[in-house]
Order: structure tokens, then C-alpha cells, then sequence
């Protein structure tokens, strides 16, 4: 987008009271951007906040799964500040489980919000992008959006799912100059480990002992993530200002890693079905 230079930019985001969203949220502020931050809890944002000067800021507390609830803090956001530049669909959280431990109610409350939220604030604040012609569009997603691991299989769907809409989205907002970005990081030292952000099948079996000792590995992780949020948080702003870059941005030398090996792994199993799939077209 022509990034805003003589009056702040204008970013809604959601998931802003923790880890990456809470560290993007302070930077705007010290930039003098006007941010909207949505979040389950504005006194636990504005504490976290503390120091940080908030005229700037509009926190709003928003079921991002209620669609009316999107449109109202959207016609707030325009009430407030005239405009959105920025959009940042960056609520999450994680679940470890084996597919077979993920009950009806996991599914729904992790579909809520990775895919039903963004896409609730998609639908909101599309038209105004659209309209304006300019903007830009950021979904959070994961590295495990592009690769999939033992016990995060609930967690990759959403991300998975996150990933499809927004490459759709990319080429349909290329016309309207908005642009479209999705971030995919890997482990960052926020705490997404830990038992705030990181929800834990409720019905173990015995049948997975595998991915109990992968979930007590990951809580143990906890602190020595090799992501920097600070540095993180300035990326997302940097793809912003610069409306550049591609589509896919990873974040992390693990998130490169973990990106490469998916590719080459897929590469592999497309040639090795090539044979087969050239079998079945019409003669």
C-alpha cells in the first residue's frame, strides 16, 4: 500500500494482549500509529501496556467469532480514527492432542477462532480496503500452516485452512491494490508454551505415549525459543511500510528449516506418484 506519511496509519489487530499481537501493539504506539486492538481482556492489554503511552490506542474486548461483534468494533474503528490501512488477523492459540483425542468442542473453539474469526474480520474491513484501493492485509499464521507435525493436527488444520483463504484472498485483492501477506512463524519466545496460549487434549489414551513426551518437550521449551518477539513484531511492521515482499513470509531460521524439508518432501512424493497420476485422464 502508499504507506500513510503524513498522518498516522491506522492497523486493527487482533490477538493483541499477548506474544507477537501485544509486542506489535507497543511498537505501533511508540510509532504514533493509531491501533485498534482487539483482545478477550482489555485491563490484562492495558497492563501489559503499562509505560506505554495509549492515546492512540482503542482496545476493544470482541468475540472475533460473532460477526456482528466484528462489524460493530469495525464501525468503531472508523468512528475513532476515519479509516483502517492495516489489518492484522493474529488471534490464536495452540492445542496438542492426537486426532483421535480432539473432541467436537476442541474443533469448533479452534475453527472459531483461526478460521471464522479472521474470516469475520475479513469480511468487515475487505470493503473499506477495497474502496480505498490501498491497504494491507497480514494473517498470522504458522509454520505449521505449511508443514504438519504428530499432535498438532488441530492446530495445523486451522492453520492449513488460514493459509488456503489467504492465498485466495491475495489474488483477489490484487486488483484493488490491497495487498496480502502471510506470516509464518516459527517457535518465538512469547509464551505460546504455556498453559495461557497452549491448550492440552483433555481425554489422553494410553495409545499415544509418543505425544506425551512431544507435549511435556514443548512445555519444556518454554524460554529458549530461538525467536526474538521484538524483532518479530518489527518484521510485520516493516512488510507493512514497505507493502512489499512475498505472499508466504516465514519468520525464524527454524520456520526456514522446517519449510525447506516440507518442500522437498513433497517434491519427492509428487514424482514418485507421477507415473500413476499420468494415468488417469481420458484417452
Amino acid at each position: 500500500m502508499p504507506y500513510p506519511t503524513t498522518t498516522p496509519a491506522t492497523w486493527f489487530v487482533t490477538g493483541a494482549s499477548r506474544g507477537l499481537g501485544l509486542e506489535l501493539v507497543r511498537q505501533l504506539l511508540e510509532r504514533g500509529d493509531n491501533v485498534v486492538a482487539t483482545t478477550r481482556s482489555t485491563d490484562r492489554l492495558l497492563a501489559a501496556l503499562d509505560g506505554v503511552r495509549t492515546e492512540q490506542l482503542l482496545g476493544l474486548e470482541v468475540d472475533l467469532a460473532d460477526g456482528t461483534a466484528v462489524d460493530d468494533a469495525v464501525a468503531q474503528t472508523l468512528a475513532r480514527f476515519g479509516r483502517v490501512d492495516v489489518v492484522v488477523n493474529n488471534a490464536g492459540y495452540g492445542f496438542l492432542g492426537s486426532i483421535e483425542e480432539t473432541t467436537d468442542a476442541d474443533i469448533r473453539q479452534m475453527f472459531d477462532v483461526q478460521v471464522v474469526g479472521a474470516w469475520n474480520v475479513l469480511r468487515s474491513t475487505i470493503p473499506h480496503l477495497r474502496k480505498a484501493r490501498s491497504g494491507h492485509i497480514i494473517n498470522v499464521s504458522s509454520i505449521l500452516g505449511l508443514t504438519a507435525m504428530p499432535g498438532w493436527g488441530l492446530y495445523c488444520a486451522g492453520k492449513f485452512a488460514l493459509n488456503g483463504l489467504s492465498e485466495s484472498l491475495a489474488a483477489e485483492m490484487a486488483e484493488f491494490g490491497v495487498e496480502v501477506s502471510i506470516v509464518e512463524p516459527g517457535y518465538f519466545r512469547t509464551s505460546f508454551l504455556t498453559p495461557d496460549s497452549l491448550a492440552v487434549t483433555t481425554e489422553p489414551t494410553e495409545a499415544y505415549p509418543g505425544i506425551r513426551e512431544m507435549t511435556q518437550a514443548h512445555l519444556d521449551l518454554q524460554g529458549s525459543q530461538l525467536g526474538d518477539p521484538v524483532k518479530g513484531a518489527a518484521a510485520i511492521i516493516d512488510i507493512a511500510v514497505t507493502g512489499a515482499g512475498p505472499v508466504n513470509q516465514l519468520l525464524g531460521s527454524d520456520a526456514y528449516t522446517y519449510a525447506k524439508a516440507r518442500i522437498e518432501a513433497l517434491t519427492a512424493d509428487i514424482e514418485a506418484g507421477r507415473e500413476l497420476a499420468m494415468t488417469t485422464d481420458h484417452s
